[in-house]
């Protein structure tokens, strides 16, 4: 298995009433996310890796009539998680994470791929924001407020 590359996305995928989609972490129980998820390659665009990641973890297609895929250009460093360093090459210790916004019409019942996460809910904002796990997570979706799709 190849390293990760530390550069990845997280798409907040939401509705205009500003409901988000969380889903819960197959691999860390009580850990809920938005959509994530590394490069394939180095020459991926950002945006190729969102539309990717979405469908992989959601069955949702980023560019389906009605949905709206924003770039918010938007990038956070972070420290890798202990747990995760594993996953790339020795040496490696921080990700670079491109954010992302997905406006859907309404809450739809998303197909969890069962190796990756458990569990999804809708939840207003707020409740959203404290229930994240990542800190990079919950600023991304208290930027709803400032956004419209």
């Amino acid at each position: 298995m190849r390293p990760k590359i530390p550069q990845s996305v997280l798409v907040v995928i939401h509705t205009p009433a500003l409901e988000v989609l969380l889903i819960e972490r197959a691999d860390a129980s009580g850990f809920w996310q938005s959509v994530t998820g590394s490069k394939d390659a180095e020459d991926e665009p950002f945006e190729a890796t969102a539309v990717r990641e979405v469908w992989e973890e959601t069955g949702l297609d980023a560019r389906a009539p009605g949905h709206v895929l924003t770039d918010w250009a938007l990038e956070n460093v972070y420290e890798i998680y202990p747990q995760w360093l594993h996953r790339y090459a020795q040496g490696v210790t921080h990700n670079t994470e491109r954010v992302f916004g997905l406006c859907i019409p309404q809450p739809v019942t998303v197909n969890l791929n069962p190796r990756e996460h458990r569990a999804q809910r809708w939840l207003p904002l707020l409740e959203a924001a404290d229930l994240c796990f990542s800190p990079s997570n919950a600023e991304a979706v208290l930027c709803l407020r400032s956004r419209l799709c």
